[in-house]
């Protein structure tokens, strides 16, 4: 828990100044948790240099712009996230409801536990967790139909709407500091039905810079091995990091209506995980449970980071004793409450009426594996794919025209026609090659027409044997008798295209 709290302030004021969502808290998370504990050894010093290079990482990505590859993550996936979190979420604090000790972090194990010693509950953190529940979801049903107070209304009614609107709105620190009023009364009277947080260190990390060698019994880990000993977890944890956080700041952004800035994310955390380092943090992202309570709370901008973080070192240094008496079950309640709403049932509905998501993923492989293909017979055979060219598509395009030149009798040349291609990968340039290849073997040529710019380019750097090209289907085809195997220099027509490019890229 100390070097929890040590990773809790910091990701709050980097973010305030370079965070584009206001709801968004950075801190530890239960993922980030695990995925530290594996890469780090269970060692604080790995984990602190991993914090300070995952965030290297994270920043050298923003500077360089590459906040656009997150647009790949779909509101789906954003919705499903957010969904499975939350589940995930509260049915792990239901074990702190219930006062239930020993149950297992993996969800399944979770879930079965926590059914199994389901009549081991204890009394008082079953009725204290399930009052703080109720009474949390009272106030926020309160504060949805608080009609607002006009000027023209006496002082009285004006007042009495302030009190409620603030009561409403800071439910959460209310009935946490209600909870741990009664956890201390019953303390006093010599009796505790509670689980209470207990006992954390006191005091505020020092600032200075990550260790980057580690002292050992037999000698002292220089920093390549100990880079070497975290492997993978320096890839891991840092595009971990980026997803969850760019995930929860994209749902919340849906859900209040205002945009993110991914590359600025990326900064962000970058720089939150840097400068935590220097604090003893671990790494830390974007925390689905903290930000849910800080968009029920109603915060307005970053700056509710300050808040938040100022309350940390605050408790950091003074009120440690205190946070003794607060039930783990007023806690639970808390992130139960905040977390549940962000569970969105009507996705799945949605999705299930408009387009069967798994069919769907099916139906657009398919379609990039087997695009359509016109083929049109005459002296020579006209093949023209209906859209761009993708790898698990080229084997499907040989088999067609392999069989309908061969076929015919006597064989047809080929024409392909690329009106419709505008991009070809690497794996498509070697089926393509094999192609001219096969073809040849049978006395038979292939040329190309209607290249679009960025797929000839291509084509040229590559520099395939017996490469024809042409700018129109009618010059193809006038041209059409060409004579397998001939260089790779189109007629004077072609040439004139090929001209148009950079001379360094023509062979």
């Amino acid at each position: 828990m100390q070097y929890g709290l040590y990773s809790s302030f910091m990701g709050c004021f980097v973010y305030c100044i370079l965070g584009t969502a206001k709801d968004v808290t950075l801190g530890p998370t239960a993922i980030m948790s695990l995925l530290v504990s594996s890469y780090a050894f269970h060692e604080p010093v790995y984990a602190i240099l991993l914090a300070f290079l995952s965030g290297c990482i994270q920043l050298a990505m923003g500077l360089l712009h590459l906040g656009f590859l997150l647009d790949f993550i779909s509101c789906p996936v954003i919705k499903g996230f957010t969904s499975a979190a939350s589940i995930t979420i509260s049915f792990n604090q239901v074990k702190n409801i219930l006062g239930l000790h020993g149950i297992p972090r993996q969800f399944f194990l979770q879930v079965y536990e926590t059914l199994r010693r389901i009549g081991e509950t204890r009394a008082g953190d079953a009725v204290l967790g399930l009052a703080c529940l109720a009474a949390l979801a009272g106030l926020r049903a309160m504060k949805s139909h608080l009609p607002h107070a006009a000027h023209a209304e006496p002082l009285a009614a004006r007042v009495s709407y302030l009190i409620v609107w603030t009561c409403t709105t800071a439910r959460n620190a209310l009935v946490v500091l209600f909870a741990g009023l009664v956890a201390y009364s019953f303390q006093v009277m010599g009796s505790q039905p509670f689980t209470l947080t207990g006992s954390i260190p006191r005091g505020l990390p020092t600032f200075r810079l990550p260790c980057f060698s580690m002292a050992a019994p037999n000698g002292t880990v220089p920093f390549r091995s100990m880079v070497e000993d975290m492997g993978a977890g320096l890839a891991v944890v840092p595009l971990m990091g980026l997803l969850e956080t760019v995930a929860i700041a994209k749902a919340f952004a849906s859900q209040n209506d205002y945009k993110i800035d991914p590359s600025q994310e990326l900064l962000a955390l970058g720089f939150a995980n840097i400068l935590g380092s220097f604090v003893s943090s671990y790494p830390i992202t974007g925390s689905f449970g903290r930000t849910a309570v800080n968009a029920q709370s109603g915060v307005c901008t970053p700056a509710g980071g300050l808040v938040t973080g100022a309350l940390v070192l605050l408790s950091l240094a003074y009120l440690t004793s205190l946070f003794y008496y607060i039930p783990k079950a007023a806690l639970a309640a808390v992130i139960i409450s905040a977390v549940v709403p962000m569970f969105d049932a009507g996705i799945f509905r949605t999705l299930w009426r408009v387009k069967r998501v798994l069919v769907s993923g099916i139906l657009l492989l398919y379609s990039m594996a087997r695009p359509p293909v016109q083929v049109l017979e005459g002296d020579v055979l006209l093949v023209q794919p209906g859209s761009s060219l993708h790898f698990p598509a080229i084997e499907h395009l040989r088999d067609i025209i392999c069989s309908r030149a061969l076929a015919a009798s006597p064989p047809h040349s080929i024409i392909l026609d690329c009106c419709h291609i505008s991009s070809i990968d690497y794996t498509v340039v070697v089926g393509l090659a094999e192609l001219l290849q096969e073809l040849r073997k049978h006395g038979l040529s292939l040329a190309f027409c209607s290249l679009q710019e960025p797929v000839l380019q291509v084509l040229l750097t590559a520099d395939l044997e017996g490469f024809q090209h042409f700018p129109s289907r009618e010059e193809a085809e006038r041209c059409g008798a060409v004579e397998p195997g001939v260089s790779g220099a189109a007629p004077s027509t072609s040439t004139d295209v090929s001209s148009l490019l950079p001379t360094g890229l023509i062979q």
